[in-house]
């Protein structure tokens, strides 16, 4: 009965945005079609954890393709965005194995949204912008929309770093470069911890020659807990990109440090975890691309990972992508660390963990 009760509860929360959104839409295309834009993603997999995890749910530090032997959905994301005569905003409304597994620390009513923000231009000639609301992270190069990624499942420092944030943006583009500062209520968070009233901030620095080249420095400060306990974290994101028609290519460093070793109090003492991140992919007959991921984890303190230690995961994938519509792609994914954390399918746990995976998107 308490699970029926919620699932109606959720359900009646999704109809009425969804009801508030087309409506929305409606007028908005009824007055200018060409500032109003609409978008439907899907993303529907099936993966099968060689540990044959009892519970049906990949490791603990997965949010993404999150379920064992069994098809699901992913993302199911619908979005409208608005953009005319220096006002911009966007509402973004989904479902799936993310929204289920990233957002259950979230107010049951939240959710289900992807995003909501407002943008106002602040300058005429200049692109100036300050926007607020609920946004894609500033943070990597990874999203939840699998077909903008090179891989089809996410890398472990995407997956344990921001993927949304709330808060308010100053922006600036002179050029090529994107300067931006950010105030947020915190880590990938919309309503804030019980107890903790001090604000967080980021900034970012993007460079795009426009020719498939990017280069992006992206940090994060704020307070995680309480206020009692003052454990302030820092986090840098580093990130170098190329594309080009046959190939693409990342190389991504992410250092984070956190007053105080988890659990103590007013320690003064800092700890950190350091993470990299290579990918590369390749063209290789018309419409079928291959890639490959090799990444690294360090966590010693148990800041971001329950056990803590390092783990190495490698990836091969294989995609077929017709355009920017529609992809259907397999990954074989091994992953091994120093601590014993996986389960193994005659009981017990390894250092091991070895998964395959398969998707089909669209987008239209």
């Amino acid at each position: 009965m308490i699970g029926g009760s919620q699932y109606g509860t959720t359900r009646g929360h999704v109809l009425l945005l969804g009801s508030f959104f087309f409506g929305l839409s409606g007028r908005l295309q009824a007055q200018d079609t060409s500032a109003f834009k609409l978008s439907v993603y899907g993303e529907v997999y099936y993966g099968y954890d060689l540990s044959r995890p009892a519970n049906g749910e990949r490791p603990d530090f997965f949010y993404n393709h999150k379920r064992h032997n069994e098809f699901n959905a992913n993302l199911l994301l619908l979005q409208g965005a608005y953009e005319r005569d220096g006002v911009r905003g966007a509402v973004g409304l989904m479902a799936g194995n993310y929204a289920q597994y990233n957002m259950a620390h979230e107010p049951e009513v939240m959710r289900h949204i992807y995003e909501a923000r407002v943008g106002l231009r602040l300058a005429k000639e200049r692109e100036l912008w300050i926007d607020a609301g609920i946004f894609p992270s500033h943070i990597g190069f990874e999203s939840a929309i699998g077909m903008d990624c090179m891989t089809l499942t996410r890398s472990i420092v995407a997956e344990n770093s921001p993927y949304y944030e709330a808060g308010a943006m100053l922006s600036y583009k002179p050029g090529r470069t994107i300067f931006a500062v950010l105030a947020l209520n915190g880590w990938q968070t919309i309503q804030r911890e019980p107890g903790n009233q001090r604000p967080a901030f980021g900034t970012q620095v993007r460079f795009d020659n426009n020719e498939g080249t990017t280069i992006n420095w992206s940090t994060f400060i704020g307070s995680m807990g309480p206020d009692s306990i003052g454990a302030w974290r820092v986090y840098n994101n580093f990130y170098m990109q190329n594309e080009g028609d046959n190939y693409g290519m990342v190389l991504g460093v992410d250092v984070g440090v956190q007053e105080g070793p988890r659990g103590a109090v007013n320690t003064g003492d800092a700890s950190g975890w350091f993470t990299m991140v290579g990918i590369y992919r390749q063209r290789i007959s018309g419409r079928w691309w291959g890639n490959g991921r090799i990444e690294y984890f360090l966590d010693d303190q148990a800041l971001v990972l329950d056990r803590g230690g390092a783990l190495l995961g490698i990836s091969l994938g294989l995609d077929l992508r017709i355009g920017d519509r529609a992809s259907w792609r397999v990954e074989g994914r091994v992953l091994g660390g120093n601590e014993v954390r996986f389960i193994q399918p005659a009981g017990g746990f390894s250092q091991t963990n070895t998964a395959v995976t398969t998707a089909l998107a669209v987008r239209f």
